[in-house]
């Protein structure tokens, strides 16, 4: 049974997001939220609350513990017998920047993946965009599978990354890169709200941040 809703929630605001030199001393995945990141995921449940009413939960959620952390916030605004599915799946993971993170993260990839086109740009030793929706895709059948479970939740909370948030509009939606390309991360704690209309198809409710314009100069014209 589907889901009224499905919400896509990036994790609040991290030691990465006000530091990047933090990068040079810890796992990216160790990063942790700070106290106004744990404040972002409070205030997020309650909005989230707001949404579902009384109506139960199933959540995902990325491994990584500024996930993790948001998550945690997040249900508390939820009485605890309305989650009533939750899992942490690795495939929703932030993307991978390589091992260069831990020495050299000032040193000029960000800008040249944004000059070749992000979502085929990999960083080295780590992942391109495609990579991060190739597995984003994988985990589309564990959640239509969850789906066809008797007495389903009404709700889908699914918590993880920037950039695995709009890899996952991307592949839902069948956005083209180019369309993918004006996509802007989400900010802190911000969510995609799919909801579920009378055809049984969703629409996106909350439109995703985007930019004006692509960040390099290779655009497909079909006929030239």
């Amino acid at each position: 049974m589907k889901p009224e809703n499905i919400f896509l929630v990036r994790h609040g605001q991290s030691e990465g997001n006000v530091d990047k030199e933090i990068y040079k001393t810890k796992p990216d995945y160790t990063l942790k939220l700070t106290p106004k990141g744990v404040l972002q995921a409070t205030m997020a449940g309650n909005k989230l609350l707001d949404i579902c009413k009384d109506k139960n939960a199933a959540f995902y959620v990325s491994p990584f513990w500024r996930t993790r952390q948001t998550a945690e916030n997040i249900k508390k605004a939820f009485k605890a017998e309305q989650i009533m599915m939750s899992f942490e799946d690795v495939r929703l993971r932030e993307q991978e920047w390589g091992n260069h993170i831990q020495n050299e993260f000032n040193d000029g990839f960000e800008e040249a993946r944004d000059a070749y086109g992000s979502f085929y740009w990999r960083f080295p030793n780590g992942e391109s965009c495609a990579d991060v929706f190739d597995r984003v895709s994988d985990f589309f059948p564990t959640l239509y599978r969850d789906f066809d479970k008797f007495n389903y939740p009404r709700n889908t909370v699914i918590v993880t990354h920037g950039m695995a948030m709009r890899v996952f509009l991307m592949r839902w939606f069948h956005l083209t890169v180019e369309e993918f390309e004006l996509l802007a991360n989400p900010d802190n704690c911000d969510y995609y709200h799919l909801q579920l209309k009378s055809d049984g198809k969703y629409k996106l409710v909350n439109p995703a941040k985007k930019y004006e314009k692509p960040t390099h100069p290779y655009q497909y014209r079909e006929g030239e």
